[in-house]
């Protein structure tokens, strides 16, 4: 779908309304909000006013980052509505934010469609329990409604051979029923899906037979440029790893969740880390591998995911693990003070991580050790941008490992970049970066207002 040319002039009234409904929002830094704050400042140039429905920052625990306000258009409308508050909830063992503002979400968000004449609503979130709002507000308020799927809501990936068990015990056994119970209900009166991957639409298509004739548009996350503008303005908080005896440390540096996300990824580093370890000592002295917010925990109850992996692979020593969750702008600061950036792909294929985007902005080399035939190789592959080693989980290693040694001697060498392709950076502009993406999510509202039997022009 191509970008729309701009509806109005910055002087001239918009003339369609969108209710964002983002329940963990700025200054909140989660990963499901920055699709749409970077999309703020660009909505209007593409005809659409947004107006974001989010949660008291008073009632969510999550990683407070006051610096994200300026990266909001000054004038746009926030309404914020309440929440149980978590210490009440955690008695009933509601701890879902979703859960804890679903009335709240409900009745201002009724208020809102109807006093400000919205046109369309977006959800753009993770917590999916939310999403059965959008029928319910079409039913009361007429008003039609489109979904971002930045992760499957319904998923088989924990029964499938040789995955780890699932986390969180009897919850996530209720979150799983629950999208067995809603997520049919709540999407089968969508007016247009959004999703990062075309896994997920694909699934939908496979488990729905209606859903091949709702509108739909995969767009990856992306990046702002501006945001990287004001995070190099503010002061790192990142350390230098230390040097060692043979000379200066090189940084390999990992950002977000990891541990139980990569494992596979992860103890193949390590491993390859150790063997290097073992032939060239002085060398791999110098490697230090740094996890830097590798958990989706409050800080509180951050646990390591990452030093076990690296005690039983016998290289702690070169490994730092900080599991409490980094703010945005704290997280660009740091991929831009690292030497090299690692990119570690998941055993769901399906995976597409947001770091990919901004680690190009940052325009850092990379290292990515990625699985065989995943979207994530598609993507890198598209991009030109890494380092690229891929792999299997039951072919041999070796050949990896080699791989591996080999950037790594080349990067302690200085000369990392003669192993680095030439990036495709006329993709990226066009692709990624987030005027873009606002662009073809306008083209898509645009055509998530027009009746069913309506002719495309």
């Amino acid at each position: 779908m191509s970008p729309p040319v701009p509806a109005s002039s910055p002087d001239s009234p918009p003339r369609k309304r969108v209710l964002i409904v983002s329940p963990a929002f700025a200054p909140i830094s989660t990963p499901d909000s920055q699709r749409v704050r970077m999309s703020l400042p660009h909505y209007r140039e593409f005809g659409w006013e947004p107006i974001v429905l989010t949660v008291d920052p008073r009632h969510i625990p999550e990683t407070r980052e006051d610096g994200l306000l300026a990266t909001l258009p000054p004038d746009v409308t926030i309404r914020r509505c309440g929440a149980l508050p978590l210490r009440f909830a955690r008695l009933l063992g509601l701890g879902n934010l979703g859960l804890r503002a679903w009335f709240p979400l409900l009745f201002v968000g009724v208020r809102t469609i109807r006093r400000e004449k919205i046109d369309l609503v977006l959800f753009s979130t993770t917590q999916f329990v939310t999403l059965p709002l959008g029928r319910i507000w079409r039913r009361l308020c007429g008003v039609p409604y489109v979904v971002d799927l930045q992760d499957p809501w319904r998923t088989d990936y924990y029964e499938r051979p040789g995955v780890r068990r699932p986390p969180g015990g009897w919850k996530y056994q209720f979150a799983r029923f629950q999208a067995w119970l809603l997520e049919e209900w709540s999407f089968r009166r969508v007016a247009a899906f959004i999703s990062v991957s075309a896994e997920y639409l694909f699934d939908l298509r496979r488990r729905y037979a209606w859903f091949s004739s709702v509108p739909s548009e995969v767009l990856h996350f992306g990046a702002s440029e501006r945001d990287l503008e004001i995070a190099r303005a503010q002061d790192a908080s990142a350390e230098r790893a230390p040097d060692s005896a043979s000379g200066p440390a090189v940084r390999f540096v990992y950002t977000g969740a990891a541990g139980p996300i990569t494992p596979h990824a992860v103890s193949l580093l390590f491993e390859a880390a150790r063997q290097f370890r073992a032939t060239e000592p002085a060398a791999a002295s110098r490697l230090r591998f740094e996890f830097l917010g590798t958990s989706y925990a409050p800080r509180d109850l951050a646990r390591p995911s990452i030093l076990p992996l690296a005690e039983k692979a016998g290289i702690a020593d070169l490994v730092t693990e900080y599991p409490a969750r980094l703010g945005h702008l704290e997280t660009l600061r740091v991929q831009a003070d690292a030497d090299v950036l690692l990119l570690l792909g998941s055993s769901d294929l399906a995976y597409s991580p947001s770091k990919i985007y901004p680690y190009y902005l940052s325009g850092r080399p990379i290292l990515a050790l990625v699985f065989r035939n995943s979207c994530l190789e598609t993507i890198l592959r598209e991009l030109n941008c890494s380092y690229l080693v891929t792999f299997e989980n039951s072919a041999d290693s070796s050949s990896t490992v080699q791989l591996l040694h080999a950037f790594f001697r080349a990067t302690l060498a200085g000369t990392a970049a003669s192993l680095l392709p030439v990036r495709n950076d006329d993709l990226f502009r066009r692709e990624y970066l987030a005027r873009t993406l606002t662009a073809k999510q306008a083209a898509l509202f645009d055509v998530a207002l027009r009746p069913p039997d309506a002719p495309t022009v």
